[in-house]
């Protein structure tokens, strides 16, 4: 088999970093969560405080201070999955928290933010061998990649999913403020001016309202097979 890039794009709360993360490790390639990375610049702003009151970013401040902010992935052998780290400093559970995900569609609607954050992970790939998701790996990132995939779900089963997530983590959720955030999260992803949130025209698109994790697994093996064999 040679090695290929793996482009996994779609909407919030569709599983798409759970899938990838999934595909990689089954296949024995390198897994890159970009939507952790933005969380992760969101998280470094909010613990900064330079969020105002009413939500808006300070998009100066984050500017100039941009270069303090260095995220990385390090494997957890307990999960058998890669974590995220913030300047050396494990982030991975405070990165899923609603007031990060309320925010993250802001920050990363930035310039600024996506062409230091899309440039580091052109570096990841160009070696292939490389799973990656997030908003605009097949468009932008990698236009190149040889599987490209475009993930969906209705709002309603995104939302029962996040809200399953969090409960099941002990926290406090409220299924009528996440389906809010999801359709918000859909709304500003595909309107931003940089990078909106659209299917790639050789994108393979997987709705997996209905779908298991198994039968999704058995899908995404199908396709990496089919292109890897070419």
């Amino acid at each position: 088999m040679k090695k290929i890039t793996i482009a996994i794009d779609g909407h919030s709360s569709c599983g798409k970093s759970t899938m990838a993360k999934d595909l990689a490790r089954a296949i024995g390639y390198v897994y890159v969560d970009t939507g952790a990375m933005y969380r992760a610049v969101t998280l470094f702003a909010l613990r900064n405080n330079l969020f105002t009151p009413d939500g808006e970013i300070d998009s100066e401040s984050l500017h100039a201070r941009m270069k303090e902010v260095e995220i990385s992935f390090a494997f957890n052998e307990k999960t058998g999955r890669p974590d995220t780290y913030l300047n050396g400093v494990l982030v991975e559970n405070e990165i899923r928290t609603m007031q990060v995900s309320s925010r993250v569609s802001t920050v990363s609607a930035l310039p600024f933010v996506r062409e230091a954050l899309v440039a580091q992970q052109q570096r990841m790939g160009l070696e292939k061998g490389i799973v990656m998701d997030g908003r605009d790996i097949g468009t932008v990132v990698f236009p190149d990649a040889e599987l490209k995939i475009f993930v969906t779900a209705s709002p309603e089963v995104r939302a029962q999913r996040r809200y399953d997530e969090l409960k099941a983590k002990g926290e406090e959720a409220d299924y009528a403020e996440i389906l809010d955030n999801v359709q918000r999260r859909d709304y500003l992803d595909s309107h931003r001016e940089v990078s909106p949130l659209r299917k790639a025209d050789d994108a393979l698109v997987l709705d997996n309202s209905r779908m298991t994790i198994a039968e999704q697994n058995k899908w995404l093996m199908e396709k990496y097979l089919e292109r890897a064999g070419r």
